[in-house]
């Protein structure tokens, strides 16, 4: 007969924590890549300026936005700017302290943000903001 021996090492439990860590880095990188463009609807490049004080968030801040090299987006939907005139005029009737940002690409002359800007007066918008980007 066979003596069993006392002083076998017993099998250890071990979590393999490699799997875990590609999982977690890949969410993160995913993250990472995905903010920016769910932070700003629509991509464009904003000119920079020096500001004293920067505009705050408003949850009902409309977004008027002109993009490089032709194109104009309400709150991240595409209008021509009669559409944009309609729906502003509304916008305004409900509400007539409604704030409106305007967000026009550094790459754009100056008539084009002008006339997003012009729209907003004739709309009768009391608080409008041009959006830039902290120097």
């Amino acid at each position: 007969m066979r003596r069993r021996s006392r002083n076998r090492e017993q099998p250890k439990a071990t979590v393999e924590m490699t799997s875990l860590m590609d999982l977690v880095f890949l969410l993160l990188i995913t993250f990472i890549v995905t903010l920016p463009a769910l932070e700003q609807g629509v991509s464009i490049m904003l000119p920079q300026a020096k500001t004293d004080e920067l505009p705050t968030k408003d949850k009902k801040a409309n977004v008027l936005t002109a993009q490089f090299p032709s194109g104009y987006f309400f709150n991240d939907r595409a209008v021509t700017l009669e559409e944009l005139e309609s729906t502003l005029k509304a916008k305004v009737a409900e509400d007539p302290d409604l704030p409106v940002w305007i967000r026009g690409d550094e790459r754009l002359d100056y008539g084009t943000v002008m006339a997003l800007v012009k729209i907003v007066y004739r709309c009768k918008v009391r608080r409008m903001s041009l959006v830039t980007v902290e120097k």
